[in-house]
């Protein structure tokens, strides 16, 4: 009877060495959706199927104009925000109507309604037809917008921040990386131009899609996110980290290449050192003012490299560097009186 349980145990080790071992394969093998990320829009466009889906359209009818952001969630599925008036920036503002939509894709057609089965669409070959309520339909048709300062010329003025102006700078393929760059330089009052881009994530959400951004003085953040379609928060692409929430979302779909142009006062110091006034900035994200001349009245938003009570009107940009392949170009900077 021993002998008989021994030899049962042995075979239940076996079997479950086997299924262990046929799990792990099979793990190996599966695409880990944490993974899935594409730097290069013409690959993302070869290899994955949402990718020439996602993206804005635009219907133009007069006063019945309407936009739309198809934002892809990876695999199939979508959130449409259709937007009365047109695209952020061009007809559509916050207060106006905004519905979300869910979307699959089923057939080769996206199909998407709200939660409230009152309007539904369909996407098929780069024209999203929306039928509403009241069973009016409008075609909105697929297109690409860009920045109008996108691969702006620097005055003679400028100094360009080529990858040797920075510590810690990092190429590839002629851009430069996210990777905690920091300017040799320190500046005080500036305008800056900058032109990055984020990869495209389609499974990832919130803070872990296309996330880095831009330190002003080594401390105020313009924070860089995959933020297309959203709400548009301080913590989202064109926020003053943890300080204001953009007046509009202007964030462009991922894999565009998008511009910052700031305006940045430095912060005022008495004679005696002590501080007389808190450093300004106006933010214009793709060409639209998003931030207007607000006051950065903290010594440092989250993650800064300087993190210490301000004592000097001067300090470096920074580049964050968050586990994300963003890439910058076409920065440069116009130093202040």
């Amino acid at each position: 009877m021993a002998r008989h349980f021994e030899i049962i145990t042995r075979m239940k080790h076996v079997d479950l060495c086997l299924l262990m071992a046929v799990t792990a394969t099979l793990l190996a093998a599966a695409p880990d959706a944490a993974t899935r990320i594409w730097t290069d829009p013409e690959v993302a466009a070869r290899e994955d199927a949402d990718f020439p889906i996602q993206g804005e359209y635009r219907s133009d009818e007069g006063t019945a104009a309407m936009g739309a952001q198809v934002v892809a969630l990876g695999r199939g599925e979508f959130d449409i925000y259709l937007l009365e008036g047109g695209l952020p920036g061009a007809g559509w503002e916050p207060g106006k109507p905004r519905t979300r939509l869910h979307a699959v894709s089923k057939d080769g057609t996206i199909i998407a309604s709200d939660d409230a089965g009152k309007i539904s669409a369909s996407l098929e070959s780069g024209r999203l037809s929306v039928i509403k309520a009241d069973r009016t339909k409008q075609v909105l048709t697929r297109l690409q917008r860009g920045s109008p300062t996108l691969k702006a010329k620097p005055p003679g003025n400028a100094i360009i921040l080529s990858i040797d102006k920075w510590e810690n700078g990092k190429e590839e393929n002629g851009f430069l990386t996210a990777n905690g760059s920091t300017t040799r330089s320190h500046f005080g009052t500036y305008t800056l131009h900058l032109e990055f881009r984020t990869p495209y994530k389609p499974d990832a959400r919130g803070q872990k899609r296309g996330n880095s951004g831009v330190y002003h003085s080594g401390r105020w953040e313009t924070q860089i996110l995959d933020s297309f379609g959203l709400d548009g928060r301080d913590n989202e692409c064109g926020g003053l980290y943890s300080i204001a929430k953009p007046k509009l979302n202007m964030c462009l779909p991922p894999l565009t290449w998008q511009t910052y142009d700031v305006e940045f006062t430095a912060a005022k110091f008495d004679s005696t050192g002590q501080r007389t006034g808190w450093p300004r900035i106006t933010v214009r994200l793709n060409g639209v003012v998003i931030h207007n001349d607000v006051a950065l009245s903290k010594n440092f938003t989250t993650s800064a490299p300087l993190s210490m009570p301000l004592t000097s009107p001067e300090g470096p940009i920074h580049l964050q560097q968050h586990d994300n392949p963003v890439v910058f170009r076409n920065i440069w900077l116009i130093p202040g009186e």
